[in-house]
């Protein structure tokens, strides 16, 4: 009988063998689907060219889990799971994974295992999607860097070892059974919109509409929005305060992207649940917080003080 010395319940082990044995397909799989809803996109295109239009049904669904799921990665993801900006109670943070999972951009462990190292190696030797390290000079070095920052990354062979990036979310038996669940949150950010609209419409043409709006034209507009954070925030936009990086503050994308295109102020105050810090600076995913902190959800909410902020002030 094989017996086993790793005394880690079994779901927080499977994190481990994940890291070593198929984080590789999940980010290829990851890449997949990231391709796979421009289909989409051309689909829609196609539908209003010909006078279809997007039914008030559709654009809710479009809306609303775009919504759900952007939550899920800027306020779960990022904020609480990787930089423990703040604290949650346990529903909340359950909920949060799971909004962040049906975003199809990595399990919880994986996409903060990749964040932190982005972090501990910003725009250096490490980064694991900086769009200063293309080995090119000129035009193409430009195009080659944003190309791998925004997308090509996902096909990079190298992965962030959970059990060096995130042991703290290992452990974490909710996270890990979260994570575990992965490809099955998957599914279900897919197939839901479909369902939703067939039973609505009780036809399959309203049912293969909603999939093309709320699950393949979601999904390819949430995933740009967000990898636009690793390429464009990293290029162009302006410096408010100083960072070790080429961090910077692209305001266009800050509605649509929760907040988190206010990118330098992050990398001046990674650990902080507040990405804009100006009272202009929109930052939805601030306003979900503080709302949740407002109904006793969470509390331990990290924001820089004024006097911090003009510390590191440009």
């Amino acid at each position: 009988m094989q017996t086993t010395l790793d005394p880690r319940p079994a779901e927080i082990r499977g994190i481990a063998r994940l890291s070593a044995r198929d984080l590789r397909l999940q980010r290829r799989l990851t890449l997949l689907f990231t391709v796979g809803p421009l289909l989409g996109v051309v689909l829609a295109i196609a539908r209003l060219g010909i006078g279809a239009g997007i039914s008030t049904l559709d654009f809710g669904l479009l809306a609303g889990l775009y919504a759900f799921t952007g939550v899920g990665i800027s306020v779960g993801y990022h904020r609480l799971f990787t930089h423990r900006a703040f604290q949650a109670v346990r529903p909340v943070r359950a909920l949060l994974a799971i909004a962040g999972s049906m975003a199809v951009q990595g399990s919880v462990v994986a996409w903060c295992a990749t964040h932190r190292r982005h972090h501990a190696y910003a725009d250096q030797y490490g980064d694991p999607h900086s769009p200063h390290l293309a080995k090119a000079s000129g035009l193409r070095g430009v195009l080659l860097g944003l190309w791998h920052a925004h997308v090509g990354w996902l096909g990079d062979d190298k992965h962030s070892q959970p059990d060096e990036w995130t042991p703290d979310l290992v452990k974490d038996r909710t996270v890990a059974r979260i994570d575990r669940a992965f490809p099955h949150l998957t599914l279900a950010t897919f197939a839901l919109p479909a369902l939703i609209g067939g039973l609505v419409t009780m036809s399959f043409g309203g049912a293969l509409s909603a999939f093309v709006w709320g699950s393949l034209v979601r999904v390819f507009l949430l995933h740009h929005v967000t990898w636009s954070i690793n390429s464009i925030c990293h290029f162009y936009g302006k410096e408010a305060y100083r960072a070790r990086d080429e961090s910077r503050n692209v305001w266009p994308l800050a509605a649509i992207s929760f907040g988190e295109s206010w990118h330098n102020n992050h990398h001046a105050f990674p650990w902080s649940a507040r990405l804009g810090l100006r009272l202009w600076q929109v930052d939805v995913g601030w306003y979900v917080i503080r709302a949740l902190r407002g109904m006793g959800l969470v509390r331990g909410v990290k924001v820089p003080t004024r006097e911090q902020q003009e510390a590191r002030a440009l």
